[in-house]
């Protein structure tokens, strides 16, 4: 089955791409017409041209061993080399979902940098967040870049994953809808999108040998799922295997994930790259591995002339290596690569591409505390003191592969160690966006004073004599490395406790790559999170503390009270794995395994729900300026809508959320549907929204199952505060996909 589970209007927006309106390819590409061509070229090829396009380096100086850079190559993430001949272009490739990357400026030039993909996510909003991947996918193209590493869709089973804040949420259905409109935004510029990391990449310690365990029934309910609907609706033209194992196997070599789960169950035409440094061994080919990249990072190139030989010798290897060739090719040709070749140089509109990221920003951000009404600031405010979080510079960044920086590069850049490579390859940087100069154009009348917060009696001192204190804090976060625990690092917690002290009006902005523990929630008037809000946080920031932007953001993933409450209160080799960026095991010790088994499917709020604890803060939840109320939903079949109404004093949006509460009488707790909805005030809208079978069904013996019984539905505001329930009948069925 295909459900298009929400119809996204596909918005109209000018980006810097040299493509017509009319050569736009719109919401979807079309593999599978592509393939038909792509069978063509293949029995066209030469021997020595079937291993091309099946392997690449990445272009970049000091980037692990030397490799030879071509001219045509742009520095980025990975170059592989295209035949003239036949017409077939070179594959130029850059990191990610967040923007083209800046490699620590390796390129000399710069891009428009999204929020975390969290943040994202936050707005619930799939025509935005189709609006940022047209953004992104423009500016790659204009860099002359054919393919970005975009589509993250991993969920959230760990908030101390170092990749948190490049994943979209905890849910298979909202991550799953938004990594597909972010793909349909990339693709509509004639760029691949990948959607990764396939699959189960959980955590970054040990993350190149990390075993999963998970039942087949519930992977395919949860992290599957997410990419099974990421796929159906953005058609990436490319999957990218993950680091981790996965029952006993590198994910890169998985028959089981790549062979009978994508190409076999979903029928998916598009290829499989691997994550680079990630292919063990030949045999990654037979177990449904398509392309190697940055071989250099390999024990040995293996798609060159070792698999030309294995071809050369066998007629099933013959038979694998064609279909190799097809499926990157189906690829080209879906995302017309051939027919629209992206010359370096493009155009970019930089304001406009500004603009997409703050509203990306302000749609992202999360009133979690509002006291009194303490928030929106007044703009006649006297005296400001903005403490913390290098707010007179900039707002933070992820680091890593996915780390974009503007023009002049970072505001700030601190080295996470003074030797090694550490020092040099990841650092914690800071957008050139100020929150401190964007909150002194809201209120131009007020002393805005700014300390950083080393001193906390210097920081509570400046936020006694002020009107109102506004901290700033942050936790950084790194693909490579896990945080150790859910606290605010450098002593920020105790920074906030002594600034709350000193001032009543103390509000607390977060910029943090996921949930954080808040021991001093109940001293402060209001809590904002920012997440890591990109090329113009500051200005989104601002606009919400004074009200300019109403907050409409919702949590995407739950924030937990504390570690205890985690289906794994310690992380699976905190305790003793080096920390170490390229995730290799060390003195031989690679035995590291992590049970999924222990929340199956229920992930994050389910997780709560079916143990009964309560989080900080639950999924889905986020305050307003103004007030809604929601009606009952009516639920007809697979179909349910909803109508909410603007019940307070301000223009606002309101986030619908439909959860599965029960099943043939077993407690259940599913997200089913959701829909974002403006209002004026006294406004009010209808949210409708198609059901997925799958999200009522369980997976087993290879295909889904419905039982037969009564169904109950509730809205709510988030998942913990739901609505009375309706009950509708559904009859028994299964069917595979």
């Amino acid at each position: 089955m295909n459900p298009r589970l929400f119809a996204c209007t596909a918005l109209s927006l000018a980006l810097a791409a040299p493509i017509s309106a009319a050569e736009n390819q719109g919401d979807t590409i079309d593999l599978a017409a592509a393939q038909k061509r792509a069978d063509a070229t293949v029995a066209q090829m030469s021997a020595q041209e079937k291993t091309v396009i099946t392997h690449g380096i990445m272009p970049l100086p000091g980037g692990g061993p030397k490799v030879d850079i071509p001219k045509d190559a742009i520095i980025g993430a990975g170059y592989v080399a295209g035949i003239e001949r036949l017409g077939i272009p070179a594959l130029r490739e850059t990191d990610a979902s967040l923007g083209v990357t800046w490699v620590s400026g390796a390129r000399g030039d710069w891009a428009t940098a999204l929020p975390s993909a969290v943040s994202q996510a936050a707005s619930w909003n799939p025509a935005l967040i189709r609006r940022g991947g047209a953004m992104i996918g423009a500016e790659a193209r204009a860099k002359g870049f054919n393919v970005l590493l975009a589509g993250g869709v991993n969920l959230a089973r760990d908030p101390r994953n170092g990749r948190t804040f490049e994943y979209f949420s905890e849910d298979p259905l909202l991550s799953g809808v938004l990594a597909g409109a972010a793909i349909r935004g990339v693709q509509s510029n004639h760029v691949i999108s990948t959607i990764k990391h396939f699959a189960l990449n959980g955590q970054e310690t040990g993350r190149k040998y990390v075993d999963v365990k998970i039942a087949p029934g519930a992977a395919h309910e949860s992290d599957l799922l997410a990419f099974q609907i990421g796929i159906e609706q953005g058609q990436p033209a490319s999957v990218m295997c993950a680091y981790n194992r996965v029952h006993g196997a590198q994910a890169c070599d998985s028959d089981w994930l790549l062979n009978k789960v994508l190409k076999q169950e979903w029928g998916y035409k598009g290829f499989v790259m691997s994550d680079w440094g990630a292919v063990p061994s030949i045999q990654t080919a037979i177990n449904g591995l398509d392309h190697q990249s940055g071989e250099q990072l390999d024990p040995g190139v293996f798609f060159g002339s070792q698999i030309a030989g294995k071809a050369a010798a066998d007629k099933a290897w013959s038979v694998r290596l064609d279909d190799m060739n097809r499926r990157i090719l189906t690829a080209i040709y879906a995302a017309g690569l051939d027919k629209y070749p992206a010359p370096p140089g493009g155009a970019i509109d930089w304001d406009a591409h500004a603009l997409v990221a703050e509203d990306v920003a302000k749609q992202g951000i999360v009133l979690l505390k509002n006291e009194g009404g303490a928030l929106p600031l007044a703009k006649t405010a006297k005296s400001i003191a903005v403490i913390g979080g290098y707010a007179d510079g900039g707002v933070l960044s992820g680091a890593g592969s996915s780390q974009v920086m503007g023009k002049g590069g970072p505001a700030v850049k601190l080295p996470v160690a003074g030797s090694g490579i550490w020092a040099g390859f990841i650092s914690e940087s800071y957008h050139r966006s100020s929150p401190m100069t964007a909150i002194k154009a809201q209120a131009p009348g007020a002393a805005v004073l700014y300390r950083q917060g080393q001193y906390i009696k210097d920081a509570a001192e400046l936020a006694a004599r002020s009107e109102v204190a506004v901290v700033f804090a942050t936790q950084w976060m790194t693909e490579g490395l896990d945080v150790p625990d859910l606290s605010l690092p450098r002593g920020q917690d105790a920074l906030i406790a002594a600034v709350a002290a000193a001032n009543p009006n103390t509000i607390v902005v977060l910029e943090t790559g996921g949930p954080v523990k808040m021991p001093w929630l109940g001293k402060v008037k209001a809590v904002v999170e920012a997440w890591y809000p990109g090329a113009r946080g500051g200005e989104a920031v601002a606009s919400v503390l004074f009200g300019e932007t109403n907050p409409s953001g919702r949590l995407p993933i739950s924030f937990p009270a504390d570690e205890s409450q985690l289906p794994r209160p310690r992380l699976d080799g905190s305790d003793w794995v080096e920390p170490d960026f390229g995730g290799n095991p060390k003195n031989g010790k690679d035995k590291l395994a992590t049970d999924y088994d222990i929340e199956g499917s229920d992930v994050g709020y389910r997780w709560y729900a079916r143990t009964g604890t309560k989080p900080l803060f639950p999924f889905g939840y986020g305050l307003s300026y103004t007030t809604f109320t929601q009606g009952k939903p009516a639920v007809k079949g697979l179909s349910a809508s909803v109508t909410v109404t603007n019940t307070g004093q301000r223009a606002g949006a309101d986030v619908v959320q439909l959860y599965l509460t029960s099943r043939a009488g077993e407690n259940k707790r599913r997200l089913v549907g959701f829909g974002r909805v403006e209002l004026a005030p006294g406004a009010s809208g209808k949210v409708a929204m198609t059901i997925d079978p799958r999200l009522l069904a369980d997976w087993k013996d290879g295909g889904w199952t419905v039982p037969a019984g009564d169904y109950a539905f509730a809205v709510g505001s988030d998942a913990e505060h739901l609505g009375a329930a309706v009950s509708v009948k559904m009859k028994s069925r299964s069917w595979k996909d």
